[in-house]
């Protein structure tokens, strides 16, 4: 899984957060959560992407999008053959760069990661697992 972000907010005004982001097939990918104060708009740029928002499977394909109200439960992946790419934009922008490189920092380590770290992370910037 890779980010790249176009916009970082987040020490700003925090209007907004966006980013590019890939999914290649079978990529460990954030657990099903939801955020406390942000709605997040998902848009399918390659590949397919599959968004699952309170329980209803959603395959967005090239040019589809999805919108995540804040307190819905998601989670994005990539079930198929090829790499999926999405434009991700977070609004209000509180959840930027800096949660990202926690979790991944957590996450990219041998063995089992610690889930209880993870969880503190997540509370601390506004995203509740579900």
């Amino acid at each position: 899984m890779e980010l790249r972000f176009v916009v970082d907010e987040t020490t700003g005004s925090g209007s907004l957060v966006a980013f590019e982001f890939v999914i290649p097939p079978n990529a460990r990918v954030p657990a099903p959560h939801f955020h406390q104060d942000v709605d997040e708009m998902i848009y399918a740029l390659d590949g397919i992407t599959t968004s699952t928002l309170d329980g209803q499977r959603h395959e967005l394909r090239t040019g589809e999008s999805l919108f995540v109200p804040r307190g819905s439960t998601h989670t994005h992946e990539n079930l198929h053959d090829e790499t999926a790419r999405s434009l991700v934009v977070l609004t209000p922008g509180l959840i930027g760069r800096r949660y990202f490189e926690e979790i991944a920092a957590e996450v990219n380590v041998p063995g089992k990661p610690d889930l209880a770290r993870i969880k503190e992370i997540m509370l601390r910037h506004g995203l509740v697992p579900a």
